[in-house]
């Protein structure tokens, strides 16, 4: 069995973000890029299902610039055993993620594929679910367990009344949820056999896909600064200031 994980190039969580002056996007010099937290706990999951026997190859796929290779190396060192790289220069937005993941997944024939429920830097929590539906999958969103059988998988999904279990059959995709699993370091050794580990390199139109952008961004602005804290000397002075300055209660 194959297991197929996406994964995607972001700016590292810890960074703190700013806006370009003349508010075209994000400012991306000299800033720190990661492996897309949750897609951390999908490669995590993948190797869990080699390690158990349950799969036999884990492939790591990424679709952007060249520079998504570190992250693909990133994902090598955690144990996935060969990489891909859809290479553009276009602004890939997750409709067209989807479409060059199902290129991929019906080119590798992949049981399970698993992505990260969403990514920090657009939080769409979309190209999982576009993914089933283009390519006419079974799909397990938000898992925070999984346990694979017989030709099922059974995937308890975190909603918002609580947790759900499903059984679905494979093929079929999944999104981690953060209570999966606990993403593991890599270690020196396995940072240096990365290095000799395959990346297949394609473009979109090797794929036969169009991946030129359906949306377009007009403007990016960064979050109204926070008013400071005040110190209040009573209760009832905290009273009056939310009854007549704040206006939540009546």
């Amino acid at each position: 069995m194959k297991v197929l994980v996406a994964v995607k190039r972001v700016v590292d969580y810890n960074v703190n973000i700013r806006v370009l002056g003349d508010n075209t996007g994000v400012d991306l010099n000299n800033v720190k890029m990661s492996v897309n937290p949750f897609d951390e706990i999908a490669i995590e999951e993948a190797v869990r299902l080699k390690e158990a026997g349950t799969a036999e190859e884990v492939i790591v796929v990424s679709v952007g610039a060249s520079a998504c290779q570190e992250q693909i190396r990133t994902a090598l060192a955690l144990g996935a055993d060969r990489g891909i790289l859809v290479e553009t220069e276009e602004e890939v937005q997750p409709l067209a993620i989807a479409k060059v993941l199902k290129a991929i997944v019906d080119k590798e024939q992949a049981q399970i594929i698993i992505t990260g429920k969403q990514a920090i830097d657009g939080d769409n929590s979309q190209t999982g679910q576009m993914l089933a539906a283009l390519a006419g999958l079974s799909q397990a969103t938000f898992a925070s367990e999984l346990q694979v059988g017989d030709g099922t998988a059974t995937v308890t999904r975190e909603v918002d009344a609580g947790l759900e279990t499903i059984t679905v059959k494979l093929p079929t995709i999944i999104t981690t949820d953060l209570r999966l699993n606990e993403p593991r370091y890599a270690s020196l050794p396995n940072i240096m056999k990365a290095k000799k580990k395959t990346i297949d390199t394609f473009t979109p139109e090797d794929l036969g896909v169009d991946v030129t952008p359906t949306v377009k961004t007009l403007k990016v602005t960064p979050p109204s600064a926070r008013q400071a804290g005040i110190i209040v000397e009573s209760v009832e002075e905290l009273v009056d200031k939310l009854k007549n300055e704040a206006k939540v209660i009546s």
